[in-house]
């Protein structure tokens, strides 16, 4: 295993998943070399190659399926964006929800990567339970409830009833879309229930959703935007959607480019 092979690894074992993009322009080589790497390292069965990345062991092995896998690797810099600011509203001793969205999951590699502020999390991502689990700074709950899911969750009445006598004080969530005509929005009705669910735990719901989620079609609507604390996005939202939310009071902040 060459010296660069290992820093794969390691930064693996850091973020949960490497873009090839991102390690070539930090290891200053071909973007064919880093994908050579990161080959020859699936072959040992050190990571999980997906579409332009690669993925951690175990991070993979509780995924329904390498679509999933993938979908990590979706609008990774915009989801960091998003996380760094989002953790910037988390003071130490926080009481936390973090739903089982992908941009929730890279928070949760945050709130891992930044150990000084102690909190107690709660969520109903198995993946985010993964990378937390080991985490001396967190106090950590899972949901219970029956396992299903794009992105594997416990979900359904079970889930969302045991959410009944909660508070916390502050929740995190992924949405499908963010429609200012009609809210905030997700695409089946276990994930829509279990975020309504979440919402009624706290008056300080965040929502995190990347700029190529604004507009887009929906399926079911989980809440109008009035009942969002603070909606983040990424620097690359267009100036009409912008102009929209402040004509409309939407509590919506641009993260900065990291």
């Amino acid at each position: 295993m060459n010296e660069r092979q290992q820093k794969i690894l390691k930064q693996l074992d850091e973020r949960g998943q490497v873009s090839i993009t991102e390690l070539s322009k930090e290891f200053g080589c071909s973007s064919v070399t880093v994908r050579n790497d990161i080959r020859e390292l699936d072959k040992q069965d050190q990571l999980v190659r997906v579409h332009g990345g690669a993925v951690k062991k175990k991070i993979a092995e509780a995924l329904p399926g390498m679509s999933a896998a993938n979908s990590l690797n979706q609008h990774v810099e915009e989801k960091k964006q998003i996380v760094a600011r989002a953790y910037e509203y988390i003071k130490d001793r926080d009481t936390l929800i973090l739903d089982d969205s992908s941009t929730c999951y890279f928070l949760a590699l945050h709130i891992k990567n930044h150990p000084q502020k102690r909190l107690a999390v709660l969520t109903n991502s198995l993946l985010s339970a993964i990378v937390l689990a080991d985490c001396p700074h967190v106090e950590l709950s899972m949901i219970g409830g029956n396992v299903g899911g794009h992105l594997a969750a416990t979900m359904g009445d079970q889930a969302s009833k045991s959410l009944k006598d909660v508070f916390v004080d502050k929740a995190f969530i992924g949405v499908h879309s963010v429609n200012f005509n009609v809210g905030i929005t997700s695409v089946n009705s276990p994930q829509m229930q279990m975020k309504q669910a979440i919402l009624r735990t706290t008056s300080q719901v965040y929502v995190l959703a990347d700029s190529f989620k604004f507009g887009a079609g929906y399926l079911e609507v989980i809440c109008p935007l009035t009942e969002v604390y603070k909606i983040i996005t990424d620097d690359k939202i267009s100036a009409g959607d912008v102009a929209k939310a402040r004509q409309d009071n939407v509590p919506l902040e641009i993260a900065p480019a990291l």
